[in-house]
């Protein structure tokens, strides 16, 4: 028996069900106490177990950072590879192993800095490979400096008189790089979390989930004013209103300028509030809703799925281009390739 995993049916099954424990290995969790990462490790055991695949078909791949420890706490296949270079490695993985469900587990300094254009390409190219992007907003591993996407004026060990950088927005680096699934999710938000990993395990093509996480020691409550009382997560759900606030508060297009905006659900007409479709191709709505995101003090950030979409996997046109010249011209293709259309031969004289 075979998984429906990542969009095809060809990742072997566990023959008996699995649990949490099962993919929970021997070694010993060494993050600080009260880190976001303890929370997003249980989920993802909890849910990966669900899928029944064989732990030894689920690989993971990290880099470099707090979160890249992560393959050493899960038993399964794992590599802690070099900085920013994990989305290259999955890439290699995913296209010589179908049979492999292929996760990639990353910070926001190791993705978007040195690792931005492996994970920018491996998106765009729509490697077949799921992507988990810690975001904490600050370099934890290395105690303390401003990440990628500190917000301005943010004052560090690096940047004492205030950060100058204008930080990225990573759901929108994502829909720009044409990334094929999109979606954020909380690391305190467990059933959320869980809905949006398991939507992206059963999407074919790259998947990115950005994970805003907590670094209690060198970025406390980085996220907490989007869960207090003035604070509005914007829950997005396929075919349904965008509304929150306990309906209080909408997404509407503004019919005088076009963009997107909040409003009182109250002051609207409610055909005016504008209904989520991650399906839709055209990924400007997609990227219009990530700009709600604010780049200073959060108080409000869209979560959940941003775009779904069904296009070609990178390693399924790869190994289709394979079968294709080997059967066109069998024992053949390599010589091919390798002397090319422009040789010629020496004469002798």
């Amino acid at each position: 028996m075979t998984a429906t995993v990542n969009g095809l049916a060809r990742i072997p099954l566990s023959i008996e069900p699995l649990s949490k424990k099962d993919y929970t290995s021997d070694q010993e969790v060494r993050w600080c106490p009260g880190c976001g990462d303890y929370s997003v490790l249980a989920t993802f055991q909890s849910m990966i177990a669900t899928l029944g695949i064989k732990r030894e078909n689920s690989v993971i791949v990290s880099g470099i950072g707090c979160s890249s420890r992560f393959p050493y706490y899960v038993d399964s296949y794992g590599m802690h590879s070099i900085h920013g270079r994990a989305p290259a490695i999955a890439t290699g993985v995913a296209v010589t192993r179908p049979d492999l469900n292929v996760w990639v587990v990353t910070g926001d300094g190791d993705a978007l800095s040195i690792g931005g254009n492996h994970l920018m390409h491996a998106l765009r190219r729509n490697v077949n490979i799921t992507i988990l992007l810690f975001n904490n907003r600050i370099y934890g591993l290395t105690k303390g400096q401003y990440s990628p996407t500190s917000e301005l004026g943010k004052v560090t060990k690096s940047t004492p008189y205030g950060s100058l950088d204008t930080p990225f927005n990573p759901i929108s680096l994502a829909l720009g790089a044409e990334a094929s699934f999109v979606a954020r999710a909380i690391d305190s938000d467990r059933k959320g979390l869980t809905e949006v990993l398991t939507a992206a395990t059963q999407h074919r093509g790259a998947s990115l989930v950005e994970i805003y996480q907590n670094c209690p020691i060198f970025n406390d409550d980085a996220f907490e004013t989007l869960k207090g009382p003035e604070g509005a997560l914007i829950r997005l759900r396929h075919g349904e209103p965008i509304v929150f606030g306990d309906g209080e508060y909408c997404v509407i297009r503004d019919p005088n300028t076009g963009e997107i905006r909040v409003a009182t659900t109250a002051d609207v007409d409610p055909s005016a509030i504008i209904v989520h479709d991650e399906k839709r191709q055209d990924p400007s709505q997609a990227f219009a809703l990530s700009r709600l995101t604010e780049p200073g003090v959060l108080r409000q950030a869209p979560i959940g799925i941003f775009r779904n979409v069904e296009r070609p996997a990178y390693d399924d046109l790869v190994r289709e281009q394979i079968d294709a010249v080997r059967a066109d011209d069998p024992g053949k293709a390599l010589a091919h390739v390798i002397a090319g259309n422009d040789t010629w031969e020496a004469d002798e004289r």
